[in-house]
């Protein structure tokens, strides 16, 4: 016979005395109830809960198996039987709608009483917790017992192990100090589910040091099983219960709970008995009430307690209270209703009674003087406060070193003498006004000043030496502030509308942040520390501020400056050793920038789209981009540092000085005005530059193209959309040149670059851009004949190239380098070339635009090895295209609407290109055909290539995985 044991759950205790005279129950600790006391009887519903996650609550990584498909169990009296697998036993009456997954888990333990072992399982079905409150889980009875296959609950003894031995086993033998140590980490909620596992855990789990602080908050406990719990855990030092029952609950645990040092109520009645019975609480430190009404008539209430530190009583209803509690240090009355409070409390140290509308003045002063101790008052929100209370408390009080008095519309300080105050909060005080300074002054030993809100206040003037923060936050009348604090660290000034003057003495500031300052035009720093600034949107702002934060102005030790849309700023000029970061952005009206700064790394100039001379003498910025200031027209940089400049669009620029020996890159694009004498005081000064673009300089002539013989390392040049006509000073000077743009120089002569491939002049180019260029047909079949070393070659929109013939030229075979080695047989048999010449090296060729060439033939005598990429797209009159290259991989004949003829012999070529080409079917399909590795195919807006024929086309290449169609998106 298998032995199951299973774990249920008696929802009623009349069930759990039933189950008791069949099943073997473990013994709960204290006569016949478990420490979780009686459940209650509205838990008497049928519940479901996933079982997943009640596996995960409650056993955490224990061994979880489902069921077969078979198994089923059932509820009855509380009781969850497991059958196996050839069990019938299943519920018939159950509704299948409320069928749920099951949580079956096996294990074996040692049972403690007998040497024999017992298989356990356990099965959780339909059972729903959403139909019982969750402050009540911690209280439902269990029991633990065996019951054998057919539902009979037997002793543990009777397990027979012969029957166990082809069973998995997973034991579980955990030490009570391990398990001690690991529910150390359990909240009580945790602990509870923790106990239903087994004995052990059980027994582990109700160890009084996790019963320390009893947490009753939010949870409906009948008094039984509150009483209950107090009689567990007598020693128990902290107690907290809420809701309307709260009374009879404490009035039980005062009397059974004698080592209370903790008590925690709220949203309840409290009536007189307990106040009167509070001192038997001997032990009790600290009492927390919140939101309760407190005695039974809410007329008075005396708080008396010997020993009592710490009383809050938040958001309570009563009409007066009295305490006298010698040792008490801190006492909170916030947002209580009561309109009188006496106090015997001569050690008290901190009292809180914000929010105490009904509090009039006079008791406030007598409440806060009768505690001569007093170090910290809040009372905050009381509108009745006056100068008087203050002035009495300053008398009585002489340790006052905290006081929020903000939102008390009546007190202006005047008079006011609080030596020892650190603390001072004066939000919304509508009688703060500069005439209060002189009361605030007094207090020199004052650390953090709150001023937000305060509308009267015109000016702040202020000399305390420990001053360490300060808040002027919608001050909207506030104008001057001077500060002279050498201690302070931080200060927020925001949203003061009307201020233009502030004056800051310190030597512990080193972030100051003063945005959207729209008044500010006067500005004096003596900060030492200072290393931040922040003056963004400051409209007002004049030139001046610039001595602020140059050497000498006050700021030693500054290292970034934002002086973002100051829109006042005409001419900067700085002088700063310890300037790092300088941010200009949006100062539209500045024209004129001066910056001697050798530290400086970071400049910001966008939007400055009016400057006109700007001069970096010296600066230690290693990149600059002046492209965004397009009326620039005197320019001088001394920058040793320096290895990018990008000047594009300066299309005023006609005067530049740059002494920048490690400058590598230079952006001239654009710069319309930049003469021959610039560009050879700049070749003489950088000599490192490898980089230089002068695309759509006009000016540069023959004598600046001569200076370029000062650049040793030069390799790349673009001089496209100039007015060049000779290129001999480039080919004589620029030996180790590498990529050449000269993109529509309409003005190169068909012998302009005859140097290239007659006379072997720029032995190392590899690029070379002729687009939207004037040469002849031959100029570029000689170029591309002798020029083998080129790897990209591009010749977009070049209107004098008829065709592309590579393996005719006039009737004549061409001199063309041939191919070492021929991986295919070719078609052209009929064609001999000599084998002796050089191999090209032309991997990229572009030909995009040219809208008279009407066929490419490019054999595989041709020596095209190396050509990778072949772009014809959007040539229009283009008709046949006739390639064979071993490694072509990508070619592009997108566009050309004339394409009729397209032969192919590509065994590489991955990516076919033929959108919107007036090509048929046929022609595509025998094209593709030796294109063994092809992947993808565009031929989108192809009329007369139809949908119905991509399965011919995906047929003709077997490697085919992509056609790109008008009429689909993709098809793999």
């Amino acid at each position: 016979m298998n032995l199951w044991c299973c774990l249920w759950f008696n929802q009623k205790k009349e069930k759990e005395e039933e189950e008791e005279e069949k099943c073997n129950f473990f013994e709960p600790m204290n006569n016949d109830e478990d420490i979780f006391g009686k459940a209650s009887d509205d838990e008497d519903a049928s519940v479901t809960r996933n079982y997943e996650d009640f596996a995960r609550e409650a056993f955490g990584s224990w061994p979880v198996t489902r069921r077969s498909e078979g198994e089923s169990s059932s509820v009855n009296a509380g009781l969850v039987p497991v059958s196996g697998p050839e069990s019938p036993v299943a519920d018939e009456n159950r509704d299948s709608s409320h069928k749920r997954a099951k949580f079956y888990n096996e294990c074996n333990f040692d049972d403690i009483a007998s040497s024999s072992k017992v298989k356990y399982s356990m099965d959780y079905e339909e059972f729903d917790v959403s139909h019982r409150p969750n402050n009540v889980a911690c209280y439902d009875d269990f029991g633990l017992g065996c019951i054998d296959e057919y539902g009979n609950c037997v002793e543990n003894g009777e397990a027979n192990d012969s029957e166990l031995e082809d069973q998995e086993v997973v034991r579980m033998d955990l030490t009570d100090d391990l398990l001690h140590m690991v529910f150390s980490f359990l909240d009580q909620t945790n602990l509870c589910r923790a106990a239903r596992v087994c004995k052990q855990w059980r027994a582990a789990s109700t160890h009084e040091d996790f019963w320390r602080s009893l947490n009753f908050e939010n949870r409906d406990i009948s008094e039984e099983q509150f009483e209950d719990m107090c009689r567990r855990y007598p020693n128990a030092t902290a107690l907290s219960i809420s809701g309307p029952s709260i009374f009879s609950l404490v009035m039980k645990a005062i009397s059974m709970l004698r080592n209370l040092e903790v008590l925690t109520l709220g949203r309840g009645q409290i009536g007189d008995a307990f106040f009167l019975a509070l001192p038997d609480c001997s032990m009790l430190r600290k009492l927390n009430i919140s939101d309760s009404t407190l005695g039974n008539s809410i007329q008075e209430i005396s708080v008396v307690h010997e020993r009592l530190c710490h009383l809050e009583l938040t958001k309570c209803r009563v009409m007066r209270i009295q305490v006298r509690c010698p040792q008490l240090k801190t006492m909170s009355l916030k947002r209580s209703n009561m309109a009188q409070v006496v106090l015997n409390c001569p050690l008290l140290h901190e009292l809180d009674i914000g929010s105490c509308h009904k509090l009039p003045d006079a008791a406030i002063r007598a409440a806060a003087t009768s505690c001569p101790q007093l170090v910290s008052l809040d009372m905050r929100n009381c509108s009745c406060v006056s100068d008087e209370t203050l002035r009495e408390i300053a008398q009585h009080c002489p340790n006052l070193g905290f006081l929020d008095a903000s939102y008390c519309p009546n007190i202006s300080l005047e008079s006011v003498r609080l030596p020892m105050l650190t603390t001072l909060r004066l939000h919304s005080c509508e009688g703060i006004t500069s005439a209060s300074m002189a009361a605030i002054a007094h207090s020199s030993m004052l650390e953090i000043l709150e001023l937000d809100n305060c509308g009267l206040l015109t000016s702040v003037s202020l000399d305390l030496p420990r001053l360490q923060n300060i808040r002027l936050v919608y001050c909207r009348k506030l104008a001057d502030l001077n500060l002279r604090a050498i201690s302070l660290s931080s200060i927020q000034v925001s949203n003061c509308s009307v201020l233009h003057r502030i004056n800051i003495t310190s030597n512990s500031l080193q972030k100051l942040a003063l945005q959207k300052q729209d008044s500010l035009t006067t500005l004096a720093l003596q900060c030492q520390s200072l290393q931040e600034v922040d003056l963004s949107e400051c409209e007002s702002l004049t030139n001046s501020v610039c001595d602020v934060f140059s050497d000498g102005g006050g700021c030693p030790m500054l290292k970034s400056l934002v002086l973002d849309n100051c829109e006042s700023l005409t001419s900067v000029r700085f002088i700063s050793t310890s300037l790092i970061s300088l941010s200009l952005g949006g100062c539209r009206a500045i024209t004129t920038l001066e910056l001697t700064c050798p530290n400086l790394e970071k400049v910001i100039l966008d939007g400055c789209d009016h400057l006109e001379n700007a001069s970096f003498c010296p600066v230690g910025l290693r990149s600059l981009n002046l492209g965004i200031c397009p009326k620039l027209n005197t320019l001088r940089i001394e920058a040793m540092l320096m290895v990018s400049l990008e000047l594009k669009g300066c299309g005023g620029l006609s005067e530049a000085s740059l002494n920048c020996p490690l400058l590598t890159s230079l952006d001239a694009s654009f710069c319309s005005q930049l003469t021959d004498d610039c560009l050879s005081a700049t070749t003489r000064a950088c000599p490192l530059i490898e980089s230089l673009i002068l695309m759509s300089c006009p000016s540069i002539g023959l004598e600046g193209l001569s200076s370029l013989h000062w650049l040793p390392n030069l390799a790349l040049l673009d001089l496209s959309y100039t007015f060049l006509v000779n290129l001999q000073p480039v080919f004589d000077s620029c030996s180790q040149l590498k990529v050449l743009k000269l993109q529509a120089c309409k003005y190169l002569t068909d012998s302009s670059l005859e140097p290239l491939y007659k006379g072997g002049a720029l032995p190392a180019l590899q690029e070379l851009d002729l687009s939207y260029g004037t040469l002849c047909q031959k100029a570029i079949e000689e170029l591309l004949s002798c020029c083998t070393h080129l790897t990209r070659v591009s010749l977009n929109g070049c209107v004098n190239m008829h065709d592309l013939n590579w393996g005719y030229s006039r009737g004549k075979f061409p001199e063309l380098p041939a191919i070492s080695v021929l991986s295919t047989a070719s078609s052209y048999d009929n064609i001999h070339v000599s084998n002796e010449q050089p191999t090209r090296l032309l991997q990229n060729l572009n030909c995009v635009g040219c809208p008279n060439i009407r066929k490419v033939f490019i054999p595989s005598t041709a020596n095209c090895s190396h050509l990778l990429f072949l772009n014809l797209s959007l040539s229009a009159n283009l008709k046949e295209v006739d390639v064979a290259c071993l490694n072509l991989c990508w070619l592009n004949l997108s566009n050309c609407s004339s394409l009729e003829v397209l032969k192919l012999d590509c065994p590489r070529l991955t990516n076919l290109f033929l959108q919107a080409c007036n090509i048929d079917e046929e022609a595509v399909e025998a094209a593709i055909s030796r294109c063994t590795l092809l992947e993808t195919l565009d031929v989108r807006f192809c009329p007369k290539i139809s949908s119905v024929s991509m399965g011919r086309l995906r047929a003709a290449s077997s490697g085919l995985k992509r056609i790109y169609s008008s009429l689909s998106t993709s098809s793999a």
